[in-house]
């Protein structure tokens, strides 16, 4: 995986988990999340690999039901549009590790028009392109390598013009695509050692930390998404104790309204 420069690219590695070829190996007799993890500027990042590969091990996930072809609600506000993408990469990487050529086709094509929306698509056309290709090859390592550059390049891109925010959003909305998936995944096959996965208070702190930094955006979704963020820090941040079912169960049906919230136009 593309080493990611800066907080905001660190997000990604909970979406980017899902990328792990399910390889059968000997499960593990305990999880733990802080073992997994790496220490960046304060925050503990989980592995990509190491965080769901712990998860495959501790019992086999069909990752079909995952994938997601809603393509989501045209939107004008940038804000809004960061988010989807951020979402968008990350049913890439769930497509990916389903094996589903044609979703990961469309899922390329979809990023390049969201990054066109808000104004970075120069950076993404060759990757669009080279994921599509590669997803006709059924080539999935290459497919997992190129959705790794999208999501570099569209934050670098955004940082060399001074929307450091937006590329925090896409990471946000990526994170809460991811988060919703994880959850789902553990409720349907719930073990202390799955649920521990989730078990990122740093993480959660820095995203309630950016969003309050963004004022001027003045989007009630911004808002919604930090209160429940506010919603979701008790039932993560446990201390040494383990996140019981019940608490993944809200954590999913928390992420999964935010998830909608992004993904759809309200009226």
């Amino acid at each position: 995986m593309i080493p990611f420069a800066k907080i905001p690219k660190l997000t990604i590695a909970v979406i980017a988990a899902l990328s792990l070829p399910a390889q059968a190996a000997e499960a593990p007799k305990h999880v733990d999340v802080k073992q997994l993890s790496k220490k960046v500027e304060d925050v503990v990042v989980p592995l990509p690999n190491e965080v769901f590969g712990a998860l495959n091990k501790l019992g086999g996930v069909n990752w079909r039901e995952y994938v997601r072809n809603d393509k989501g609600a045209n939107f004008t506000e940038r804000p809004r549009i960061a988010l989807l993408l951020g979402a968008v990469i990350a049913d890439g990487f769930i497509a990916v590790q389903a094996e589903d050529a044609p979703t990961v086709k469309e899922i390329g094509q979809r990023v390049l028009n969201l990054s066109k929306a808000i104004g970075v698509s120069s950076s993404i056309t060759a990757h669009a392109k080279a994921i599509t290709d590669a997803a006709d090859r059924r080539n999935w390592a290459s497919v997992r390598q190129e959705l790794d550059r999208t999501q570099n390049s569209v934050q670098q891109a955004m940082n060399e013009v001074h929307d450091e925010k937006l590329s925090q959003l896409v990471s946000l909305g990526g994170w809460l695509r991811g988060t919703e998936v994880l959850t789902a995944v553990v409720t349907k096959r719930y073990s202390e050692e799955g649920s521990e996965l989730l078990h990122q208070p740093d993480l959660l702190n820095y995203f309630e930390t950016r969003l309050q930094s963004m004022p001027e955006f003045n989007l009630k979704l911004l808002q919604d998404i930090h209160a429940a963020l506010v919603e979701v820090r008790p039932l993560i941040d446990v201390g040494d104790a383990h996140i019981p079912a019940a608490s993944v169960k809200k954590i999913n049906d928390i992420t999964t309204r935010l998830g909608d919230a992004i993904t759809k136009k309200t009226p």
